[in-house]
């Protein structure tokens, strides 16, 4: 049997956030389970949600997500009244909801969904544990991505003309 790697958790990816990483830092990431309700489940299988403007937070000793947004499908039973913004419930144990506690009321991070994915026929999501990027912290990751091509650029250039 192949080994598993880090690629193989993410197989089953219903949706990324790409935008996140310009935005924040990324200190720490963490893995959740999802309260769902059956017609959300239909939809993420169709792939219909969008995580960009995504967050969580933690309310009363648990973990809320706001902002994410599954769209219901158009055959959907009549008698559901699907709300696509609908606050859902983060599921995690006890201890890392303490541990996050601890980081985000007193250290002032910020939890931000990265990843929406399929885990042995469960949704889960991946949040980081985040900082928000100033002007110039953007600007000069940036410029670090441009240098990086120019770079492999002109290595490559080097090794066709040798």
């Amino acid at each position: 049997m192949a080994k598993k790697t880090d690629k193989d958790d993410h197989k089953g990816t219903i949706a990324l956030n790409k935008r996140s990483r310009h935005e924040y830092h990324f200190d720490e990431r963490i893995e959740a389970g999802l309260a769902l309700q059956g017609w959300e489940v239909k939809s993420l299988r169709a792939g219909r949600v969008n995580i960009t403007d995504g967050y969580a937070i933690i309310k009363n000793g648990e973990v809320f997500l706001f902002g994410a947004q599954i769209m219901p499908l158009g055959s959907a039973s009549t008698h559901i009244h699907p709300e696509e913004r609908r606050t859902r419930k983060l599921l995690l144990n006890r201890k890392e909801i303490d541990r996050l506690v601890g980081q985000v009321e007193r250290k002032g991070y910020t939890l931000i969904p990265t990843a929406m994915y399929w885990k042995a026929n469960r949704a889960k999501i991946e949040l980081g544990l985040a900082h928000g990027k100033k002007e110039h912290d953007k600007r000069d990751a940036v410029k670090d991505r441009e240098w990086q091509i120019e770079k492999a650029r002109t290595m490559n250039a080097r090794n066709r003309d040798a």
